[in-house]
């Protein structure tokens, strides 16, 4: 009969491959993830304090109507599809230094079509952007 006491040996934890598989895992999710690069308008939204302000040129103005339909400038945009509108925007502000555009929104309308407005904007180039509001009537 074998009586040998056996020795109570303490676990230990290797660090070093515990070290390379979390560095493996980092490498792995730093190729993995995908960057996307967003683009940005700098929306100057109007003051009501002040009076009108006077620009070098009339702003371009873009027309969202309740329905959901564009207007540039008065003329109707053939369809509400995000292309087109794209390709009516760089129409018109082809040879204009620094365009502003100015979206003019129905009360109703929809967020989407006026998100999708200000995204053709970004997508035709135009960098200053406004939203045109009406000030409250308040009974004075």
């Amino acid at each position: 009969m074998n009586l040998r006491r056996f020795r109570n040996e303490e676990p230990e934890i290797i660090l070093i491959p515990f070290i390379d598989v979390l560095l493996m895992l980092l490498i792995f999710f730093m190729l993995a993830t995908t960057f996307e690069r967003q683009t940005s308008l700098r929306v100057d939204l109007p003051k009501v304090e002040t009076g009108q302000q006077t620009q070098t040129e009339e702003p371009l103005a873009l027309i969202v109507s309740a329905d959901g339909r564009y207007f540039i400038n008065g003329q109707e945009v053939v369809n509400p599809r995000t292309e087109t509108l794209i390709k009516a925007l760089k129409i018109v502000v082809a040879g204009r230094k620094d365009p502003h555009l100015e979206i003019r929104a129905a009360a109703m309308a929809t967020h989407q079509s006026v998100v999708t407005a200000m995204d053709a904007a970004g997508q035709a180039g135009i960098t200053r952007l406004s939203i045109a509001t009406l000030q409250a009537d308040h009974g004075h």
